[in-house]
């Protein structure tokens, strides 16, 4: 959780464990019923909406931070997941 805004590999992630990339894909979908790269992106987006609510950190700030990498993109992913976007987010949960 401290690495979220780095560049993270799923040849990492196994590495960390110990497994094959293919033992930790399964042992990981198996305890959890999602992918390590899905729970990666759920993470980093759970990271943004954190930031979002309690920071005023610029969109573009927040989507490095986590590791969602540009607005743009972490506009897309909040499309996808949430069906709304940062700012429109911030503004209904925000603490300002």
């Amino acid at each position: 959780m401290r690495r979220l805004g780095e560049p993270i590999t799923l040849r990492e992630l196994a590495r960390h464990a110990g497994l094959s990339q293919r033992t930790l894909m399964r042992r990981f979908t198996e305890e959890t019923g999602t992918t390590p790269l899905q729970w990666l992106l759920n993470a980093r987006l759970g990271r943004a909406r954190e930031l979002l609510e309690t920071t005023d950190h610029p969109v573009d700030r927040v989507a490095r931070e986590c590791g969602l990498g540009t607005a743009a993109n972490m506009r897309l992913h909040f499309r996808r997941a949430l069906d709304t976007t940062p700012t429109a987010y911030r503004r209904t949960f925000g603490s300002s």
